[in-house]
């Protein structure tokens, strides 16, 4: 089991701060550690919805929200999406410090990749984050909550936030996976 965590950065115009949406439904590709050549491209997974074991499983797998099985491969690789507590209990198991957790991003973090997402990976590695509408919701320096129409995939967003009178943008947006 691997632990990997979905960094984001991005500059902040009027925004406070901005988290993932749960539940968490995000597309990423993935890759056979083993291999070089075997990939799945955006592929989308949901913390709401569970992969069902096998039939003919007699192992006791824990529950997964993504699985596959690779070319020659006896056993499936699996993604479990963690929460909080998941996440946390997942860090100090390995010895990690506890700054590492998943959180929101807020406005003193430009520049910095923030930890948002933490996956618990068997088999199969996550390399790309891609953004696809209303992952994120935001709240503006004014305190007004943005939960749709957030769309990163360009990698900048603005909107107005009318009750004060600003307006509030996300650019330079990336992403990147690392081993926690």
């Amino acid at each position: 089991m691997v632990l990997f965590m979905l960094c984001v950065k991005a500059d902040l115009e009027g925004v406070a701060s901005m988290s993932i949406k749960k539940p968490i439904h995000i597309c990423i590709s993935v890759k056979n550690p083993l291999s070089d050549f075997e990939k799945r491209e955006r592929i989308v997974l949901s913390s709401a919805e569970y992969v069902e074991h096998e039939e003919n499983n007699s192992s006791r797998e824990p529950p997964c929200h993504f699985a596959l099985k690779w070319e020659g491969s006896k056993k499936r690789s699996t993604i479990e999406v963690l929460d909080e507590g998941s996440a946390k209990s997942a860090l100090k198991k390995s010895g990690k410090k506890k700054g590492e957790v998943p959180r929101e991003i807020t406005a003193n973090d430009t520049d910095e990749f923030v930890p948002v997402l933490a996956l618990e990976c068997r088999g199969v590695e996550p390399y790309q984050f891609h953004p696809m509408a209303d992952e994120f919701i935001l709240t503006s320096e004014g305190g007004t909550v943005f939960s749709e129409g957030i769309d990163l995939s360009d990698g900048d967003w603005a909107d107005y936030d009318a009750d004060y009178d600003e307006s509030i943008s996300i650019s330079n947006f990336q992403s990147k996976f690392v081993v926690a």
